[in-house]
């Protein structure tokens, strides 16, 4: 079987508070995107997995792995399983390949093994595995609260183009984290974002982008500065970081404009992909 693991890109992220187990309180305004990984899973007399990107690892270490182990303790199953992980997401770039990766192995194996897991069982054994996996598998549109376990999906208007960008060095959200000054940090309106993709409010969308963690990663990363002004001078509404970065996306309803960045940013040496929101 196989099954499409998508990105995903924080319009707005705002962390709110740190709490006393160490984990962060966040509210963000998460959408999915058409960009994706491909993981097969078939059955096998062992359980393995093929990656075409050797720096990876293939062991628990790997989401997909990790996501089968969890699903193996939580019922008991003994079948084996050969997977294969064609991975287009970049790693360390805010998103979410890994916990797409995650949520692509626990959507396939219900399926497979007739689990009939529910979606909010779904989420629940995705939280085992990471933060960002229950998003991952509903793969909708969210306002996603707390380290990531309360998701409320909502019907959005994405009637623009996205552009995103990412420079050779990635952040670790753990460093990221590390570094915050939460009381000093700004603090995007996550509300104002959701009513604006709601009602189909580009304009509303384009002033409500914001990111906590972005002034922190532009210091750990300064070339996420410099992609941001890069963007931003050739004509852009909106260039934002996602998540803790490095990746930054940029908003245009401007077909023409997308595919010069595109080239420019190419010629750069970044990586870049045209994408847009999924809606559905």
């Amino acid at each position: 079987m196989k099954e499409r693991a998508y990105a995903k890109i924080n319009l707005c992220l705002d962390v709110i508070r740190r709490r006393e187990d160490g984990y962060h309180d966040l509210k963000m305004i998460m959408v999915p995107v058409d960009f994706y990984d491909l993981l097969e899973i078939e059955p096998a007399a062992e359980t393995t997995l093929k990656l075409n990107r050797s720096y990876l690892p293939v062991n628990e270490k790997n989401t997909v792995i990790k996501a089968i182990q969890v699903l193996r303790e939580r019922y008991g199953f003994r079948e084996e399983f050969a997977c294969t992980l064609a991975k287009h997401i970049p790693t360390q770039a805010g998103l979410a390949g890994g916990s797409a990766d995650a949520a692509a192995a626990i959507r396939i194996l219900n399926r497979m093994l007739k689990l009939d897991m529910t979606a909010e069982e779904m989420t629940e054994i995705g939280r085992q595995v990471g933060s960002d996996v229950p998003f991952c598998i509903l793969n909708k549109p969210a306002l996603v609260e707390g380290t990531g376990e309360v998701i409320t999906p909502f019907a959005c208007q994405a009637d623009f183009h996205i552009l995103l960008v990412k420079p050779r060095h990635g952040v670790s959200t753990k460093t990221a984290f590390e570094h915050l000054d939460i009381a000093n940090a700004e603090h995007p309106d996550c509300e104002q974002m959701r009513t604006a993709l709601i009602s189909g409010d580009y304009h509303g969308m384009i002033n409500a982008l914001g990111n906590t963690l972005e002034e922190i990663s532009l210091k750990l990363v300064p070339e996420i500065r410099e992609i941001k002004e890069d963007l931003t001078a050739m004509g852009f509404d909106g260039v934002l970081m996602s998540g803790s970065g490095s990746t930054v996306f940029a908003i245009t309803r401007n077909e023409k404009l997308i595919e010069r960045a595109r080239n420019i940013m190419r010629n750069k040496r970044y990586f870049v992909r045209a994408t847009r929101i999924l809606t559905q």
